[in-house]
């Protein structure tokens, strides 16, 4: 038997970070046992699903590199298939037309719920209380059709809808990969609708469907479709198909056990990558997320392929945690490649205006050794803001301190030396700024200050020799001239 897995959103909204790991981990699983990946847009839901939903959904799974196997399948154009199937299934007397109206059914359902609030009702007896009760329980228990047993209908042309002859007694079990053995009686399982009345197929039945169809061996979803499990198996065995495997995944929580919401960072999946987190950064973070092996945090996608198992899965929900997606994010930073790293952080450079060749050329220098100072695209890129300033550069209100008249008199003294380098290395830079300390017998503390100020305004940057060589000898001396000019206009205006 070769694995196949399926990925099926609807699409009525952006794909959620919870959708994103559900796909992730079946594409895994698929790789992991050399099977075959499949993604199925369950649009059957007309009014609620879009095509910019859709779009979306196939951007984000692009983005996260989760490509499947074969074109996407859009269910909606399926139908007549699902119908077929549905008529077949009466055919086989595993289904059959009903002739109660929906408008049938809320009158049941309301009538259960008058019953029950009666039954809360002050001065009853308890025989009372327990018959209003029983009477409810019978009116919203699941549904069975007194049209089950293939009754005529009330009259020629009736309309019908297509249901499921529902299992009788006993207990339905499921050996879920993840949950492991799961039980419901057969009484708890109703005689859902396979085709509406205008003969459009139902969900449930699409599903099953669609999932044989496709060669789907392993189901592997969410666990708020568990209880769904317990009606799509009967329709399985109504055509005498294989079931496939189930397991079903817990929800993700916010790191305080909540349910996830958007102040816990519940965004589309596309919207991290807005704010600069790399794909393999979020691939990484949602593959620990209920999922572990041994005592490794970060794995590399051969690594995850390579070891991928759904024992690994933990039963409980898992807990968002933006702290740690950053620290996985930014291990992932400083593997990448300078050239995708610059091309991946230009829009998030850009935000701030376009930039010009010897901005660019700077942070080019730059990246190599900078690749550290964020956690995101977006991070990284405003740790580069000390090499894009315009002079003269505005100043701090520390900067501003460091060029005292002491300061400014040390950056008179070493811009002297530093005009004397021939080649504008970081080596040569550090060896001339090590002899002007020793010659003029000041520490670094009383020239670094002021050097600093000088060629970043105050705005965090590195150590001092690289950073002026990634400036590039005429605007690292520049910057320091301009502020000798500045304490001398001031020196001058004071006097």
């Amino acid at each position: 038997m070769r694995v196949v897995t399926r990925f099926a959103p609807s699409p009525t909204g952006m794909l959620h970070i919870g959708g994103a790991r559900t796909a992730l981990f079946n594409y895994l699983f698929a790789k992991r046992h050399s099977g075959r990946f499949l993604l199925r847009i369950e649009d059957t839901d007309h009014e609620r699903s879009t095509p910019e939903a859709t779009a979306a959904i196939l951007d984000a799974m692009s983005w996260l590199g989760l490509n499947p196997d074969e074109p996407p399948v859009m269910q909606s154009a399926r139908a007549p298939r699902h119908a077929e199937v549905a008529l077949e299934m009466v055919a086989r007397g595993t289904a059959f037309r009903c002739y109660v109206s929906a408008e049938e059914l809320q009158a049941r359902r309301d009538l259960g719920e008058e019953k029950r609030l009666a039954a809360r009702q002050d001065g009853l007896s308890e025989a009372e209380r327990e018959a209003l009760l029983f009477e409810a329980n019978a009116l919203l228990a699941p549904f069975r059709s007194p049209w089950r047993n293939g009754a005529a209908p009330p009259s020629p042309g009736a309309p019908f809808t297509v249901r499921l002859r529902a299992p009788e007694g006993g207990e339905q079990i499921v050996e879920d990969g993840v949950q492991g053995p799961v039980k419901v009686r057969a009484s708890e399982i109703d005689d859902l609708v396979l085709l509406r009345a205008d003969g459009s197929p139902t969900y449930m039945l699409a599903v099953v469907v669609d999932d044989h169809d496709m060669e789907v061996t392993h189901v592997i979803r969410g666990d708020d479709h568990l209880r769904n499990t317990f009606r799509q198996i009967p329709i399985y065995e109504a055509m005498g198909w294989a079931v496939p495997n189930f397991s079903h995944l817990p929800m993700i929580h916010g790191n305080d056990g909540a349910k996830l919401s958007k102040r816990h960072g519940a965004l589309s999946t596309t919207a991290y990558r807005d704010f600069g987190y790399l794909p393999e950064g979020m691939k990484a973070y949602l593959l620990r997320l209920g999922w572990s092996h041994g005592d490794q945090e970060i794995f590399s996608e051969d690594e995850a392929i390579a070891l991928f198992d759904l024992s690994g899965v933990n039963k409980a929900p898992a807990r968002l945690d933006l702290e740690k997606l950053g620290t996985v994010n930014a291990h992932f930073i400083r593997l990448a490649s300078d050239e995708r790293l610059f091309d991946l952080m230009t829009p998030f450079l850009e935000a701030e205006g376009a930039l010009d060749a010897e901005v660019t050329h700077r942070i080019r220098r730059a990246l190599a050794h900078m690749k550290d100072r964020g956690s995101t695209l977006a991070e990284l890129a405003e740790a580069f803001r000390f090499l894009r300033s315009g002079r003269p550069l505005e100043l701090s209100k520390n900067a501003r301190k460091a060029l005292s008249e002491d300061g400014i008199a040390r950056l008179t003294g070493l811009v002297a030396e530093l005009c004397k380098i021939e080649a504008w290395t970081t080596a040569n830079i550090s060896e001339t700024i090590s002899a002007y300390c020793t010659a003029t017998q000041l520490s670094m503390g009383q020239v670094g200050p002021p050097l600093r100020a000088a060629l970043t305004g105050g705005l965090p940057a590195p150590d001092l020799a690289p950073v002026m060589e990634w400036l590039g000898r005429g605007e690292a001396l520049g910057r320091i001239e301009d502020q000798i000019r500045a304490g001398a206009r001031g020196g001058a205006a004071s006097g």
